[in-house]
């Protein structure tokens, strides 16, 4: 399938907008994080008392992959506004869950927490601006 970003270019982008060269590495770092972030709660504790971390991990990693089709692909900057909000609550509740199980699983998740909040004021931008 392709996708048109000419029309990305062509929005109002907030002030503090990264060049879009830094996202791939940082959204790598970030997806690394999460990996070991599941495999430290992974190894801790029975499947049954790890059931709602495990839950709010794939929720929230289902919510993070639709944002960019509804952003990029259906060019719906509120669709994809209001999943980054809910992703941010997802992941919010999912570092508390990790944390209850393993400190160091809910610390791996903080960086992507703070970059989504990073990421929810740029997209906010984005349908403010335009």
């Amino acid at each position: 399938m392709y996708i048109d970003y000419s029309w990305y270019s062509e929005l109002i982008q907030p002030v503090l907008k990264p060049p879009a060269w830094l996202f791939a590495p940082v959204w790598t770092i970030l997806y690394i994080s999460m990996g070991v972030a599941l495999f430290l709660y992974a190894k801790k504790a029975s499947l049954k008392s790890k059931s709602w971390g495990y839950l709010l991990f794939f929720t929230q990693l289902l919510v993070n992959l639709s944002w960019s089709p509804a952003f990029f692909g259906l060019k719906n900057i509120y669709l994809a506004l209001a999943l980054i909000m809910l992703l941010d609550v997802l992941v919010l509740f999912n570092i508390i869950e990790f944390f209850k199980i393993s400190k160091s699983a809910g610390r791996c998740l903080i960086p992507y927490f703070l970059w989504l909040l990073f990421a929810t004021y740029l997209n906010l931008g984005i349908v403010i601006l335009n």
